[in-house]
């Protein structure tokens, strides 16, 4: 844990977040300024900053619980497909390493690597988007949290 790490804060309960999925070593949550609604992130409990200093341990947890969150933005919110991406280094804007799951639908207006950023309409909106996602995630198998 990083104490001045945002993400590190989450993960420790000490900030809020609506949480999709928790295991013994990863949490996934929506991004508060998301690309499109429903944009969720992916992070190590352990705090790493880029994908190569992830611990080879970690390595197919972490593959195989962006796979289940590209299928639940799909099942869970109505997207056509995803997009999924990690930066290192330059654009992380949290030196924590972090996966992005972006539900996408065709002509939703993302071009190549412009993320215009949206907001969700009250607070409440979130936490109905994190239900949708955990609830496509237990109906996939697994459990959400």
């Amino acid at each position: 844990m990083s104490s001045d790490c945002a993400f590190c804060a989450i993960v420790a309960g000490e900030a809020a977040a609506d949480v999709v999925l928790e295991t013994d070593d990863l949490v996934a949550f929506l991004d508060r300024r998301p690309v499109f609604k429903g944009h969720v992130l992916l992070v190590p409990r352990t705090h790493v900053e880029t994908l190569p200093e992830l611990p080879a341990r970690l390595r197919d947890p972490f593959l195989e619980a962006g796979q289940r969150l590209a299928t639940a933005v799909v099942t869970g919110l109505g997207a056509q497909g995803s997009f999924v991406a990690i930066n290192n280094t330059v654009s992380q804007s949290v030196p924590h390493l972090h996966l992005h799951v972006v539900p996408r639908t065709k002509g939703d207006g993302l071009r190549g690597f412009f993320w215009p950023r949206t907001r969700y309409a009250d607070a409440e909106e979130p936490a109905s988007y994190a239900a949708r996602l955990r609830a496509a995630l237990e109906d996939a198998g697994g459990g959400a949290a």
